[in-house]
């Protein structure tokens, strides 16, 4: 129970009034009254007594829960370097919608003792606006067993998601904690981080924890659970990709009892401080479009950067290419899309629309500041599925009945200082340059590019809004969302009006930019099957080869097999139809065949004179036998001092080039700063076998093997990014095989901080 006598002060530096507990809005000025709940981590019984004030500012509710009653002001911030937990904290931002992230620190003293108290925002709460009620969501384990059978396999999807990102900072602990594991409706929230022990747990000890669900699960999925956790447990599924197939399988069945309806309406609109608007929109502003029956339904929103100089043709570029290519990908069934395919085909969309601008800013001569770009954002539904794909600072936000969640970052400087460990957000922020873009579409080429392709499983009725900054700059969203854009989950609001309603406080409270906003309003019907559904437990990942001709087969079944962006040339296979081919090419095709002919017949010939001649032929120099196991999908099975060989030339995340047969031993893995469910840096010693590259320097034989590249031309050590590195072709070189890396590991490369664009307009 909230102390009634305390008050919540105005955020609003020139007003800064004490308002009741109770208030919305500040009495004085009408601004709104954020209540700032923090879940604080200490080492005692509790923080103090409810109705205690701590630190002038904080309101004791419960042991661990307090309010800010000064949400005005900053936080005092800890020293990262005294505070080395806090760092797992950060470079989890990414997973923000799971993960509480850092908002200061109480410095308690004891004597002669100091004690800090560390709080953490946006834990996992119920709040109980009517009652003045706040208290912690439910354990996942208590409210499983009132939960739909789509929602029990949701929630262990989410961790399947959450297993590796978290093992890789040491709090994989936190998965298995009943009391730290909550729910927020359809959301998994942790209360806080767990750190591992000397014993990282491995992926059997989540099935032992998952078998104690078994008996609470709905009957549809109550075989399936079981049929999973025992599979982990005998290790039967070993890494998290191979999880997370199998759970999207059970979701796919589960899905045909869910019936979708979309309404999706966009508005965009040039402010009261700008000249043109640089924004731009899809549907266009004003539509409003219905699925069904329309068979599509996509929203983007683009704010141009540039100017005068070009930023709404940049925007209105984007929006073109990507309608093309998303209109290829969702001609086909839901059911035969292979999400991990589709996320991928979304990236390809996005670095199509980048190269577009991209060519278009160096036909026209444009460097630095005159360059066009644009940020972008978009939402496409597909089924049960969210998938949400983004550049820049635009942002996506998830409304439900429990909440608003952001669930994009920021491409900006301050992200970038958090991700990387250096910063809390919250003092980030206030940094100079803190919000220029590190990335945008059409600011170099796609190899660069780092777009963040994310999926989220619907099993209740929301609305996701996509907006520029000129709506969510100082927090309007966080600030307006209950009043304005929950009433539309309550049937109380009608979605148009709701888009206007925004539009004009961009326009009132902000005011600096041109705003655009698209609502997509995701409502569901469900009924609970009377089949039982079956997992399919498929081959492990380990022991299959990454072909990526099989997976351009494979991804016919998108419908877009002759759609793909070719963002890494190297790295795309080409699928030969020769009934297809374009007449221009037969000649040349003719030539070149009849030119390796000939050039055959005169090797052969010369190969024949040396030996008339009385000079022996030369035997080629054989390379030495490396055994080689087939690839996992992921690099989250390999550990440090894996060594891969490379079959096709990759770039590293600074765009050096490595050839094809180029060794490579992990150092290390961490989470790429760059967000991306799974993806890591990898830091990698570029090494060669001295015995292969001893033949490489001697005299070129009659007849040639493939060797490894010279190290002499290569960098001594990398940082791939894990995202590229698996959709790439490569093998591992077996334990008991011998390894050309035997020197000792360098240190891990530090990745060099991405460039900074100018702020967008």
């Amino acid at each position: 129970m909230e102390n009634d006598a305390a008050t919540l002060y105005c955020p609003n530096e020139n007003c800064q009034a004490a308002n009741p507990l109770t208030h919305k809005f500040c009495q004085r000025c009408s601004t709104p009254l954020p209540k700032n709940y923090l879940w604080a981590v200490v080492d005692a019984p509790s923080v103090g007594s409810p109705g205690e004030i701590l630190a002038d500012r904080y309101l004791v509710l419960d042991k661990f829960l307090l309010l800010d009653t000064k949400p005005g002001l900053l936080a005092l911030t800890p020293e990262l370097e005294n505070l080395q937990p806090l760092k797992a904290y950060l470079r989890l931002i990414p997973y923000r919608l799971h993960v509480p992230q850092v908002y200061g620190v109480i410095f308690v003293a004891d004597g002669l003792s100091h004690q800090e108290i560390l709080l953490l925002e946006k834990p996992p709460l119920l709040v109980d606006e009517t009652i003045q009620q706040v208290h912690l969501g439910s354990e996942l384990t208590t409210a499983w067993r009132d939960a739909t059978s789509m929602r029990q396999l949701n929630w262990l999807w989410q961790i399947a998601h959450l297993w590796q990102p978290l093992a890789s900072e040491g709090v994989a602990s936190s998965l298995l904690d009943s009391y730290v594991l909550r729910v927020e409706g359809s959301l998994v929230r942790l209360l806080d981080l767990r750190f591992d022990a000397v014993t990282s747990p491995e992926l059997p000890q989540l099935g032992e924890f998952w078998q104690q669900l078994i008996g609470d699960a709905k009957p549809a999925i109550t075989e399936f659970v079981d049929r999973v956790s025992l599979s982990l447990v005998q290790g039967e599924i070993n890494s998290t990709d191979q999880l997370i197939g199998v759970l999207d399988q059970g979701l796919a069945q589960l899905g045909r009892s869910q019936t979708p309806t979309i309404q999706i309406i966009t508005k965009t609109d040039t402010g009261p401080s700008r000249q043109r608007n640089e924004d731009a929109c899809s549907p266009p502003s004003g539509t409003l479009v219905s699925k069904p029956p329309q068979p599509t339904a996509l929203a983007i929103v683009c704010d141009g950067i540039g100017g005068h100089e070009g930023g709404n043709v940049a925007s209105n570029l984007a929006i073109e290419t990507i309608q093309q290519q998303v209109q290829q990908l969702t001609k086909v069934p839901y059911d035969h899309i292979d999400p991990s395919l589709l996320l991928n085909d979304l990236d390809k969309a996005v670095a199509m629309a980048n190269d577009k601008i991209s060519q278009r800013n160096d036909s026209e001569n444009r460097q630095g500041r005159q360059r066009m770009g644009t940020t972008l954002v978009m939402a496409l539904p597909v089924a049960h599925e969210m998938y949400i794909t983004h550049v820049g600072d635009s942002r996506a936000y998830w409304i439900t009945r429990h909440g608003c969640y952001q669930v994009t970052l920021d491409d900006d400087v301050a992200s970038r200082e958090v991700r990387l460990g250096y910063a809390i957000y919250r003092e980030a922020v206030q940094q100079s340059a803190a919000g220029s873009l590190v990335q945008a579409l059409g600011m170099g080429p796609s190899t660069s590019l780092h777009p963040t392709s994310g999926r989220f499983m619907l099993d209740e009725d929301c609305v996701f809004l996509l907006t520029s900054d000129g709506l969510s700059d100082f927090d309007r969203v966080e600030e307006y969302w209950e009043t304005e854009i929950l009433p539309i989950l309550v049937a109380e609001a009608n979605i148009a009006n709701v888009a206007d309603r925004l539009i004009e406080i961009a326009n009132t409270k902000n005011g600096h930019d041109n705003v655009t906003v698209a609502l997509v309003h995701y409502q569901v019907q469900y009924w609970e099957p009377e089949i039982t559904i079956k997992a399919f437990i498929p081959e492990s990942h380990s022991s299959k080869t990454v072909d990526l001709a099989s997976r351009a087969r494979d991804a016919t079944v998108l419908g877009s097999s002759n759609q793909k962006t070719q963002v890494i040339p190297e790295k795309e296979p080409v699928k030969a139809k020769t009934s297809e081919l374009p007449l221009q090419w037969i000649v040349p095709l003719i030539l070149v065949l009849a030119a390796g002919s000939i050039g055959l017949f005169v090797k052969q010939l010369t190969m024949r004179s040396g030996s008339i001649t009385g000079v022996p032929s030369q035997t080629p120099t054989q390379e030495p036998t490396i055994k080689e196991t087939p690839l996992p999908r992921s690099l989250a099975s390999l550990s440090p001092g894996s060594v891969i060989k490379t079959n096709n030339q990759i770039s590293s995340v600074d765009n050096q080039l490595l050839p094809g047969g180029t060794y490579l031993e992990v150092v290390e893995k961490k989470l790429n700063p760059q967000p991306a469910p799974e993806d890591f840096l990898v830091p990698m010693r570029v090494c060669t076998d001295k015995s292969t590259q001893s033949s490489a320097n001697t005299k070129k034989p009659a007849v040639t093997t493939s060797v490894p590249p010279s190290p002499k031309s290569l960098p001594a050590k990398v940082l791939l990014d894990s995202s590229k590195l698996n959709n790439s072709s490569f093998t591992v070189l077996s334990s008991d095989a011998r390894n050309p890396c035997k020197a000792v590991a360098q240190p891990p490369a530090t990745p060099s901080p991405a460039p900074v664009i100018s702020p967008t307009q």
